[in-house]
Protein backbone atom coordinates (compact mmCIF):
# COMPACT_ATOMS: atom_id res chain seq x y z
CA UNK A 1 0.00 0.00 0.00
CA UNK A 2 1.56 3.31 -0.71
CA UNK A 3 -0.55 6.94 -0.65
CA UNK A 4 -0.17 8.76 -3.34
CA UNK A 5 0.38 12.42 -3.54
CA UNK A 6 -1.62 15.27 -2.89
CA UNK A 7 -1.82 19.20 -3.64
CA UNK A 8 -2.48 20.97 -0.12
CA UNK A 9 -2.04 24.56 0.14
CA UNK A 10 1.10 24.77 2.54
CA UNK A 11 -0.23 28.23 3.42
CA UNK A 12 -3.03 27.91 4.97
CA UNK A 13 -2.92 23.78 7.00
CA UNK A 14 -5.99 22.29 8.22
CA UNK A 15 -4.27 21.93 11.75
CA UNK A 16 -1.26 24.26 12.45
CA UNK A 17 0.79 23.80 15.34
CA UNK A 18 3.38 26.00 16.35
CA UNK A 19 6.26 25.32 19.01
CA UNK A 20 3.98 24.21 22.20
CA UNK A 21 5.39 23.37 25.39
CA UNK A 22 3.96 20.89 27.58
CA UNK A 23 4.88 19.94 30.82
CA UNK A 24 4.14 17.64 34.08
CA UNK A 25 4.88 19.33 36.38
CA UNK A 26 8.89 19.54 36.29
CA UNK A 27 8.82 17.42 33.40
CA UNK A 28 8.98 19.30 29.95
CA UNK A 29 7.03 16.53 27.71
CA UNK A 30 6.86 18.56 24.85
CA UNK A 31 9.54 21.10 24.07
CA UNK A 32 9.10 23.56 21.31
CA UNK A 33 7.15 21.09 19.00
CA UNK A 34 5.72 22.07 15.63
CA UNK A 35 3.95 20.26 12.79
CA UNK A 36 1.32 20.80 10.14
CA UNK A 37 -1.64 18.61 8.66
CA UNK A 38 -3.09 20.08 5.54
CA UNK A 39 -6.99 19.24 4.52
CA UNK A 40 -7.19 15.37 2.86
CA UNK A 41 -3.53 14.08 4.39
CA UNK A 42 -2.42 11.27 6.05
CA UNK A 43 -0.03 12.49 8.86
CA UNK A 44 2.09 9.74 10.80
CA UNK A 45 4.02 10.80 14.21
CA UNK A 46 6.39 8.26 14.61
CA UNK A 47 8.22 7.74 17.94
CA UNK A 48 9.47 5.39 20.62
CA UNK A 49 7.70 4.89 24.01
CA UNK A 50 8.08 8.19 26.29
CA UNK A 51 8.58 10.00 22.89
CA UNK A 52 5.67 12.67 23.32
CA UNK A 53 3.47 10.84 20.70
CA UNK A 54 0.11 10.67 23.17
CA UNK A 55 0.99 14.06 24.91
CA UNK A 56 0.95 15.71 21.02
CA UNK A 57 -2.00 13.96 20.93
CA UNK A 58 -3.43 14.77 24.22
CA UNK A 59 -2.68 18.77 23.45
CA UNK A 60 -4.81 18.82 20.07
CA UNK A 61 -7.88 17.22 22.10
CA UNK A 62 -7.32 19.70 24.56
CA UNK A 63 -6.79 17.06 27.30
CA UNK A 64 -3.06 18.87 28.46
CA UNK A 65 -2.55 21.97 29.03
CA UNK A 66 -0.24 23.82 26.83
CA UNK A 67 2.14 26.10 28.27
CA UNK A 68 3.18 28.16 25.22
CA UNK A 69 2.90 28.04 21.26
CA UNK A 70 -0.05 27.97 19.14
CA UNK A 71 -2.90 25.52 17.91
CA UNK A 72 -5.02 26.37 15.07
CA UNK A 73 -7.72 24.38 13.10
CA UNK A 74 -8.75 25.80 9.97
CA UNK A 75 -7.38 29.24 10.73
CA UNK A 76 -8.64 29.62 14.22
CA UNK A 77 -6.95 29.21 17.31
CA UNK A 78 -8.22 26.53 19.81
CA UNK A 79 -6.01 26.76 22.74
CA UNK A 80 -9.01 28.05 24.61
CA UNK A 81 -11.01 25.22 23.38
CA UNK A 82 -12.53 22.61 26.02
CA UNK A 83 -12.25 18.93 24.18
CA UNK A 84 -16.54 19.43 23.47
CA UNK A 85 -15.53 22.61 21.45
CA UNK A 86 -12.50 21.01 19.58
CA UNK A 87 -14.86 18.05 18.45
CA UNK A 88 -17.83 20.54 17.45
CA UNK A 89 -14.95 22.33 15.42
CA UNK A 90 -14.33 19.67 13.68
CA UNK A 91 -11.69 17.17 14.87
CA UNK A 92 -12.65 13.80 16.31
CA UNK A 93 -10.53 10.75 17.95
CA UNK A 94 -9.63 7.23 17.86
CA UNK A 95 -8.22 6.70 21.23
CA UNK A 96 -6.07 4.00 21.66
CA UNK A 97 -7.16 0.23 22.54
CA UNK A 98 -10.07 1.56 20.75
CA UNK A 99 -12.32 2.21 23.92
CA UNK A 100 -15.74 1.23 23.09
CA UNK A 101 -18.05 1.13 25.65
CA UNK A 102 -18.52 -2.50 26.09
CA UNK A 103 -21.81 -2.93 27.82
CA UNK A 104 -23.47 -0.73 25.07
CA UNK A 105 -24.59 -1.65 21.84
CA UNK A 106 -23.30 -0.95 18.39
CA UNK A 107 -25.57 1.61 17.42
CA UNK A 108 -25.62 2.75 20.94
CA UNK A 109 -21.68 3.55 20.43
CA UNK A 110 -22.10 5.52 17.13
CA UNK A 111 -24.89 7.55 18.38
CA UNK A 112 -22.50 8.40 21.47
CA UNK A 113 -20.16 9.76 18.92
CA UNK A 114 -22.30 12.18 17.81
CA UNK A 115 -23.52 13.76 21.01
CA UNK A 116 -22.09 17.64 20.56
CA UNK A 117 -23.68 17.41 16.51
CA UNK A 118 -26.63 19.82 15.92
CA UNK A 119 -29.43 18.86 13.34
CA UNK A 120 -32.24 16.77 13.87
CA UNK A 121 -33.13 13.14 13.60
CA UNK A 122 -33.37 12.91 9.68
CA UNK A 123 -29.57 14.68 9.62
CA UNK A 124 -28.48 11.40 12.41
CA UNK A 125 -29.97 8.81 10.70
CA UNK A 126 -28.38 9.51 7.31
CA UNK A 127 -25.18 9.42 9.18
CA UNK A 128 -26.06 6.47 10.80
CA UNK A 129 -26.75 5.11 7.58
CA UNK A 130 -23.81 6.43 6.00
CA UNK A 131 -21.55 4.41 8.44
CA UNK A 132 -23.69 1.29 7.90
CA UNK A 133 -22.66 1.69 4.20
CA UNK A 134 -18.66 2.09 5.17
CA UNK A 135 -18.94 -0.97 7.86
CA UNK A 136 -21.45 -3.28 6.33
CA UNK A 137 -20.38 -5.77 9.14
CA UNK A 138 -21.64 -3.32 12.03
CA UNK A 139 -24.96 -3.23 10.29
CA UNK A 140 -25.64 -6.81 10.77
CA UNK A 141 -24.77 -6.38 14.45
CA UNK A 142 -25.90 -2.99 15.40
CA UNK A 143 -28.21 -4.38 18.49
CA UNK A 144 -24.78 -6.62 19.52
CA UNK A 145 -22.98 -5.48 22.76
CA UNK A 146 -19.89 -3.82 21.58
CA UNK A 147 -17.78 -6.18 24.13
CA UNK A 148 -18.97 -9.19 22.35
CA UNK A 149 -16.99 -7.96 19.10
CA UNK A 150 -13.46 -9.22 18.34
CA UNK A 151 -10.59 -6.42 18.40
CA UNK A 152 -10.97 -5.56 14.38
CA UNK A 153 -14.27 -5.12 15.04
CA UNK A 154 -14.17 -3.28 17.65
CA UNK A 155 -11.29 -1.07 15.69
CA UNK A 156 -14.53 -0.70 12.72
CA UNK A 157 -16.85 0.57 15.71
CA UNK A 158 -14.40 3.80 17.25
CA UNK A 159 -13.91 4.44 13.07
CA UNK A 160 -17.44 4.88 12.49
CA UNK A 161 -18.04 6.46 16.34
CA UNK A 162 -15.52 8.99 15.27
CA UNK A 163 -17.02 9.75 12.25
CA UNK A 164 -20.62 10.16 13.43
CA UNK A 165 -19.00 13.76 13.96
CA UNK A 166 -18.61 14.92 10.81
CA UNK A 167 -14.98 15.43 10.97
CA UNK A 168 -12.58 17.52 9.22
CA UNK A 169 -9.87 15.74 10.85
CA UNK A 170 -9.32 12.59 12.77
CA UNK A 171 -6.54 12.02 15.20
CA UNK A 172 -5.47 7.83 15.61
CA UNK A 173 -3.45 6.75 18.59
CA UNK A 174 -1.83 3.50 17.66
CA UNK A 175 -4.73 1.98 15.47
CA UNK A 176 -2.89 -0.67 14.97
CA UNK A 177 -2.05 -2.28 18.56
CA UNK A 178 -3.26 -5.70 19.85
CA UNK A 179 -4.37 -6.90 16.53
CA UNK A 180 -3.58 -9.95 13.96
CA UNK A 181 -1.21 -9.20 10.98
CA UNK A 182 -4.14 -9.97 9.31
CA UNK A 183 -6.77 -7.49 10.76
CA UNK A 184 -3.62 -5.09 10.60
CA UNK A 185 -3.77 -4.88 7.13
CA UNK A 186 -8.09 -4.30 6.83
CA UNK A 187 -7.49 -1.36 9.28
CA UNK A 188 -4.74 0.50 7.24
CA UNK A 189 -7.22 0.15 4.12
CA UNK A 190 -10.11 1.69 6.00
CA UNK A 191 -8.18 4.68 6.77
CA UNK A 192 -6.89 4.97 3.50
CA UNK A 193 -11.08 4.63 2.34
CA UNK A 194 -12.21 7.11 4.87
CA UNK A 195 -9.37 9.45 3.86
CA UNK A 196 -10.33 8.99 0.09
CA UNK A 197 -13.90 7.85 0.12
CA UNK A 198 -14.70 11.10 2.97
CA UNK A 199 -12.26 13.55 2.48
CA UNK A 200 -10.99 13.16 6.16
CA UNK A 201 -7.67 14.26 7.68
CA UNK A 202 -5.86 11.84 9.57
CA UNK A 203 -3.05 12.04 12.11
CA UNK A 204 -2.02 8.89 13.22
CA UNK A 205 0.17 8.39 16.03
CA UNK A 206 1.84 4.68 15.68
CA UNK A 207 5.37 2.76 16.50
CA UNK A 208 4.94 0.65 13.79
CA UNK A 209 6.68 2.82 11.50
CA UNK A 210 7.07 1.22 8.34
CA UNK A 211 3.05 0.71 8.51
CA UNK A 212 1.97 3.91 9.65
CA UNK A 213 4.35 5.21 7.11
CA UNK A 214 2.92 2.83 3.95
CA UNK A 215 -0.49 4.69 3.61
CA UNK A 216 1.05 8.03 5.26
CA UNK A 217 1.72 11.43 2.21
CA UNK A 218 4.01 12.91 5.28
CA UNK A 219 5.68 12.00 8.68
CA UNK A 220 6.94 13.48 11.83
CA UNK A 221 9.74 11.43 14.19
CA UNK A 222 9.50 12.20 17.98
CA UNK A 223 12.27 11.33 20.42
CA UNK A 224 12.34 12.92 23.72
CA UNK A 225 9.59 15.45 22.94
CA UNK A 226 10.91 17.33 20.25
CA UNK A 227 10.61 16.65 16.49
CA UNK A 228 13.93 15.29 15.50
CA UNK A 229 13.06 14.62 11.26
CA UNK A 230 9.93 15.31 9.09
CA UNK A 231 9.46 14.66 5.64
CA UNK A 232 7.25 12.73 2.94
CA UNK A 233 6.86 9.03 3.93
CA UNK A 234 9.32 8.07 1.01
CA UNK A 235 12.00 10.22 2.67
CA UNK A 236 10.99 9.10 6.26
CA UNK A 237 11.56 5.34 4.81
CA UNK A 238 14.96 6.31 2.69
CA UNK A 239 16.23 7.87 5.55
CA UNK A 240 19.22 5.66 7.47
CA UNK A 241 18.09 6.92 10.73
CA UNK A 242 14.47 5.97 10.54
CA UNK A 243 15.35 2.66 8.78
CA UNK A 244 18.10 1.89 12.13
CA UNK A 245 16.09 3.15 14.83
CA UNK A 246 12.30 1.86 13.42
CA UNK A 247 12.39 -0.79 10.80
CA UNK A 248 15.15 -2.56 12.38
CA UNK A 249 17.04 -2.34 9.79
CA UNK A 250 21.36 -1.94 9.48
CA UNK A 251 22.61 0.70 7.70
CA UNK A 252 26.40 0.41 8.41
Amino acid sequence: MSASSIETDAAQPLLDVQGINVYYGEFHALQDVSYRINEGEIVSLLGGNASGKSTTMKAILRLVKTRSGEIRFAGRSILRHTTADVVRAGIASVPEARRVFPEMTIEENLLVGAHTRRGGARALREDLDAQYDLFPRLAERRRQEAGTMSGGEQQMLAFARALMSRPRLICMDEPTMGLAPIIVDQVLDTIQRINRERGVAVFMVEQAAELALSIAHRGYVLAGGTVRLEGTASELIANPQVREAYLGQSVA
